[in-house]
């Protein structure tokens, strides 16, 4: 992998601003500097931003239609209908559906939830499910992370006398449906000031204006903002703003006292004792949520994550890693077989787009393999697997590039599609695969930009490794959460040299262990580079290169330092 690097000198005003910010802050300029370019210029904006206070969550009854929504789940409660809470089986709907059906349970026993099951349902709101709600003497269904595009099925729902309160945050068509009440910041008529909440979040405004309506403190939802900060991390929506507050808190909750499900997964991913980060969730917890709806039947990861017996708790964790060993191996072998056919596709290199599809894939994954491809290839990819007569699949985007307005570009080929700018589903006939692919080619051709798909590494700051020290590293964990909108700061370090200690490790000797000297100071400073083993003898030859990299806690010393190397090229005067 060769990234392109990108860096913009900071000017002289943004050198002046910073130096004078870092000195309000106590700070160093180097970070004072990150502040600004974040659009941080003031001593009360860096406040805020290092200090994100729930004071400051916005009014949920801002949100349109929230109003009607609370009385309707006050009257359902009052007349002692039977609620249900329904979800998609991914991290954003489990968790969604856990928050509210926890929240509620604590006033309301009548309540029961809902997961549909991936491979026999689909996505979003089912006629099966329906039935069941029927079936149960359902009166209301509040929906959580899916429903917005569910006019039919809603539609047959309010035939059966069942009401609707829609909880969503994917893009909405122009029509609606027919619901008692659609929340959702990202309809066009919503006034709502903050627009990227995950469906969790949606969820959490409703029970903060539940709350507000009835009474009841505020702080009986903090426990359920651990649920949040799962969602925003395995989400993927911007860490800023109402997410950034809702981050903060629900990372603290996680860390302190977490719910015994969480727990439970914390401690079957080998995560106890330490500091919890978005990273943490998006590679360890995440996928065990979303292991049981790959695989199962997300409902499982629901039960985990509402239980209160930690012994229960940790059997049920113990079986959704399986489920996660289980999709690890099939996710590996899909990936493979879907870079051999990249590979055989010789003009493929030169398309801006990948649309691959194989009837044997499963279901669960393909969302998993789309991301992967999309890493290393640098291109919009949609795969697609077979379900009877259609081809359902999952969409993944590049930086900067809006794959759901490229879907959109194509609904006349598709039966049903709905997501993201950076992720979206879809089904279409089978037959129809090749006419959808050309259609989507040609719209990629005609809206990517050529930076979209090249690998590029954008550095916060040039330093040397005399600036590396314990209290930039303390004061930079301040700008945490990471996430989009407030990614991890990279750095990049120029003239380094081997200080004639480092190894290639790992398994498959992919990684290497690095021991690094520049020629500013005698510091001599640890790094890790995983995956990037074809680097080692370059390094190994003594001539200088440029490292790109983030500061990390050395886990297995304490309080010590560690460099995560993203990229290693030769140092400028080297490559003559």
């Amino acid at each position: 992998m060769h990234f392109k690097w990108n860096y913009k000198y900071p000017t002289p005003e943004e050198e002046q601003a910073a130096k004078e910010l870092g000195e309000k802050l106590n700070m160093s300029p180097i970070l004072t500097l990150l502040l600004i370019r974040r659009g941080i210029t003031t001593e009360s904006a860096a406040k805020r931003f290092f200090r994100p206070q729930l004071a400051d969550l916005i009014n949920p009854f801002l949100m349109k239609d929230m109003d009607i929504a609370v009385d309707r789940l006050n009257d359902a409660m009052g007349r002692k209908e039977r609620i249900l809470v329904y979800g998609d089986y991914d991290v954003d709907g489990c968790t969604a559906v856990a928050l509210v059906y926890k929240f509620l349970l604590q006033f309301y026993s009548n309540i029961e939830y809902y997961i549909p099951d991936r491979y026999d349902e689909g996505y979003g709101v089912s006629k099966k499910g329906i039935d069941y709600a029927k079936e149960q003497g359902v009166k209301l269904i509040i929906i959580l992370d899916c429903g917005i595009k569910a006019i039919d099925e809603i539609a047959y729902a309010k035939e059966q006398g069942i009401d609707f309160i829609i909880c969503d945050h994917h893009v909405p068509d122009e029509k609606l449906p027919d619901a008692v009440a659609i929340l959702n910041p990202k309809r066009e008529d919503d006034p709502y000031p903050f627009k990227d909440l995950c469906g969790c979040g949606v969820g959490f405004k409703f029970m903060q204006a539940f709350a507000k309506n009835n009474g009841i403190p505020f702080s009986r939802l903090i426990p359920l903002l651990d649920l949040c900060a799962v969602s925003i991390a395995a989400d993927i929506v911007p860490v800023v703003d109402e997410n950034r507050i809702l981050a903060f808190h629900g990372l603290k909750q996680l860390n302190q006292n977490p719910s015994v499900g969480l727990k439970a997964i914390i401690d079957i991913c080998g995560l106890n004792n330490r500091e919890l980060s978005m990273s943490d969730i998006i590679f360890k917890i995440g996928p065990r949520i979303n292991a049981s709806g790959r695989m199962e039947n997300g409902r499982e990861s629901v039960d985990l994550l509402v239980e209160k017996d930690l012994g229960m708790a940790l059997r049920m964790a113990k079986h959704i890693n399986e489920y996660n060993e289980q999709r690890k191996d099939i996710d590996k072998q899909m990936t493979e077989e879907a870079n051999q056919i990249v590979a055989r596709l010789e003009n493929q290199k030169h398309q801006s787009s990948i649309v691959l599809y194989d009837e044997n894939w499963k279901k669960g994954v393909i969302g998993i393999v789309a991301s992967r491809l999309t890493e290393i290839y640098f291109r919009p990819t949609v795969v697609l697997t077979r379900d009877g007569d259609y081809a359902t699949g999952s969409a993944r985007s590049v930086t900067g590039f809006d794959i759901y307005s490229a879907i959109k570009s194509c609904r006349h080929l598709l039966v049903n599609f709905g997501g993201h700018t950076y992720a979206t589903g879809l089904t279409l006939k089978w037959d129809c695969i090749k006419e959808f692919r050309m259609a989507f080619q040609q719209y990629v051709d005609d809206h990517i930009l050529p930076e979209q798909t090249e690998a590029n590494l954008k550095i916060d700051s040039v330093i040397d490794f005399k600036d590396i020290t314990k209290r930039l590293h303390n004061d930079l964990k301040k700008f945490s959460p990471f996430g989009p909108g407030n990614p991890k700061p990279l750095f990049c370090t120029l003239n380094v040299y081997d200080y004639g200690t480092s190894k290639v490790v790992g398994r498959e000797q992919e990684h290497i262990k690095l021991e690094l000297v520049d020629s500013k100071s005698s510091n001599v400073v640890k790094g890790i580079a995983f995956g990037q083993s074809a680097s080692a003898r370059y390094i190994k030859s003594k001539r200088s290169f440029d490292i790109a990299y983030t500061l990390e806690d050395n886990v297995f010393k304490h309080n010590a330092i560690q460099l995560q190397i993203e990229d290693i090229r030769p140092a400028e005067d080297e490559k003559v």
